[in-house]
């Protein structure tokens, strides 16, 4: 059974910073592209940060050069370290998994989901 569970949500000042951690398992992780995704409330989903099967990364123009994904592979785990917060930040952030390549966003599998807001 496939499973994703977030976790490092919280609440944060602007300039703070936050670490998100996604715990997953049931599937090859080799043959999938993992991200990380944002919702807040009213806007469109967006797709934060990808990083795929031959561990190349990408990233929003939003997030650039502020947040970094990472995968541990021993460890299962897919991170979104998050420096510089800004309160536009703020939202639910989810991992994914898609298989093959990170072009679409069609992702099959997700997790619940772990809330970040950001205070001015």
């Amino acid at each position: 059974q496939v499973q994703l569970v977030e976790s490092g949500g919280g609440s944060v000042q602007a300039g703070g910073s936050l670490r998100l951690s996604c715990a997953y398992s049931g599937f090859n992780y080799r043959n999938y592209c993992m991200a990380w995704f944002r919702q807040a409330p009213g806007k469109e989903r967006e797709r934060v940060a990808t990083i795929g099967r031959d561990g190349s990364m990408s990233y929003a123009d939003s997030v650039k050069g502020r947040f970094t994904i990472s995968q541990d592979n021993a460890k299962n785990t897919l991170d979104l370290q998050m420096n510089s917060l800004k309160p536009e930040d703020t939202a639910v952030y989810f991992c994914a998994a898609r298989w093959s390549t990170c072009v679409s966003n069609e992702y099959g599998y997700r997790g619940q989901g772990t809330q970040v807001t950001v205070s001015s």
